[in-house]
């Protein structure tokens, strides 16, 4: 078994934020490589099927929309935060949504700016923290969190900052990884150092987040949480499916009153 990632030293967190900037830089890098389907981030477009039949189906049952009534999500707007290439963002916007993603590394929101500008999108891309448009008083029927949390230092201060951005009767939904053994040797040992699904060193095991801590870091910030839903690949047929297990990848929603 490979040694598990130390923890980041203090010194390369941007006090001003909850960002780690060695975290952007890692991800700035690979910017033009967010819609290569067979490239570093190919486990993300096989999973994304997945993910957002999980954010539309929970976004479409909390504001009473139906799923299968396409455009679903029209009038809604919706932040995703971390937004990458826009992997997201884009079926999102297909769907009706009026979305603003954003991303710290301005290398990674050109990228998704050119992409969606070639599939003709109007998705509003910015470089910026959640915590600048928090600060701007900006709110949001929707935020976004997937993938994002194991890559903070500090999941409840981040969640307090960004808690604001949820208009009150809205949503938040995110996704990460639990801080299990079985997580560690699927989503580090498996997936980075055997199967080469993505970069060694994209994840560290003690920022992963365990269910529960999830579920009192979002109370501490003033959301109630409705649920988790489990996310399981099967290595038989290469499918990625919605699941009562949690134990790696796992989804949450919570609500604001």
């Amino acid at each position: 078994m490979a040694p598990m990632a130390p923890a980041r030293d203090s010194s390369t967190t941007d006090s001003s934020t909850t960002l780690d900037r060695d975290e952007v830089a890692r991800f700035a890098k690979l910017a033009d490589d967010w819609w290569d389907m067979k490239g570093p981030f190919a486990p993300l477009h096989q999973i994304n099927p997945t993910r957002l039949t999980y954010i539309r189906d929970q976004l479409c049952a909390h504001f009473g929309r139906d799923p299968k009534a396409p455009p679903s999500l029209t009038g809604l707007t919706v932040l995703d935060i971390g937004c990458g290439g826009g992997l997201v963002a884009e079926p999102l916007a297909r769907l009706g949504a009026d979305v603003t993603g954003i991303d710290p590394a301005q290398e990674t929101i050109e990228a998704a700016k050119t992409h969606a500008q070639g599939a003709g999108l109007s998705i509003a891309y910015r470089a910026a923290t959640a915590e600048e448009l928090a600060d701007e008083g900006k709110q949001f029927d929707a935020v976004l969190l997937l993938e994002v949390v194991e890559h903070v230092p500090d999941v409840p201060a981040f969640l307090k900052r960004l808690a604001p951005l949820v208009k009150p009767g809205g949503v938040m939904i995110l996704s990460t990884l639990n801080r299990t053994l079985k997580a560690y040797a699927l989503a580090i040992v498996g997936a980075e150092f055997i199967l080469r699904w993505m970069p060694v060193g994209t994840h560290q095991w003690d920022r992963f987040v365990r269910p529960e801590e999830l579920k009192a870091a979002l109370a501490g910030a003033g959301l109630t949480q409705t649920g988790t839903k489990g996310m399981v690949y099967n290595p038989l047929t290469d499918v990625w499916s919605l699941s009562g297990d949690t134990d790696v990848n796992y989804f949450a929603a919570a609500t604001k009153g």
